[in-house]
């Protein structure tokens, strides 16, 4: 009898979250969620450059989005906690599948960008706490008053002082190692991995990750170098 029943849960088939293909699917929608938020948000923070009236007054559109706007937080928090459980979970099942480290390791098929990808990403979540609670919460900001309200004055404030710009541009830059291999990912999860293909994808990835981290990077250089004051 017991043999039986340990026979059928052997045979039994795993639900949609325990198995690997479930999980790599919750990794690329979630994934597509936040890189949709990564690029809007890049959208509004580059209103800087066109000075106080114009960033500022997005963020008081923001604020009358109250009720939406915790929406979309709480949708997004949702899909950090699903990105990041999925993407320990996977990392705990490679190992278990290979529990013999290689003598000697070789990148055959994988970039850079694979190879740090799991910890690139909880090096990036501590950067987006140290972000909200700097720009968003104001608890953080060194050398400088922050002005509930005011953006352009926080922006320009913060990214004065030169750790908080490096640490940014540091962060940035992991989540471009991340977010390249993500996109590639994604690609490959809605079965566009096609050998015709590939290269372009690829290279869509790279250059999509590339215009994106260079928008972001170009705020606190631009402050640094006095663009933006």
């Amino acid at each position: 009898m017991s043999t039986a029943v340990a026979g059928q849960r052997e045979n039994r088939t795993p639900s949609f979250w325990q198995s690997t293909n479930g999980k790599k699917a919750v990794m690329a929608v979630t994934g597509a969620i936040l890189f949709l938020f990564v690029v809007g948000h890049l959208a509004g923070n580059l209103q800087v450059f066109e000075g106080p009236a114009k960033i500022n007054a997005y963020g008081h559109f923001l604020r009358t989005i109250g009720e939406i706007l915790w929406a979309i937080r709480i949708i997004l928090i949702v899909c950090v906690v699903l990105h990041i459980v999925a993407t320990v979970q996977l990392a705990l099942l490679n190992w278990k599948t290979r529990p013999v480290g290689y003598s000697r390791k070789k990148a055959i098929n994988s970039s850079y960008a694979d190879r740090t990808m799991y910890w690139s990403g909880p090096i990036v979540l501590a950067f987006v706490i140290f972000h909200l609670l700097q720009f968003t919460a104001g608890y953080i900001h060194p050398e400088s008053q922050f002005i509930d309200g005011d953006i352009y004055h926080n922006i320009v404030a913060g990214f004065s002082v030169w750790w908080v710009s490096a640490w940014y541009i540091f962060s940035l830059l992991l989540l471009g190692f991340h977010m390249r291999h993500g996109l590639w990912s994604m690609f490959q999860s809605l079965g566009l991995n096609h050998p015709r293909h590939t290269p372009v994808l690829k290279q869509a990835a790279l250059w999509i990750t590339i215009v994106i981290v260079a928008g972001y990077i170009s705020i606190p250089i631009g402050v640094l170098a006095g663009w933006v004051r």
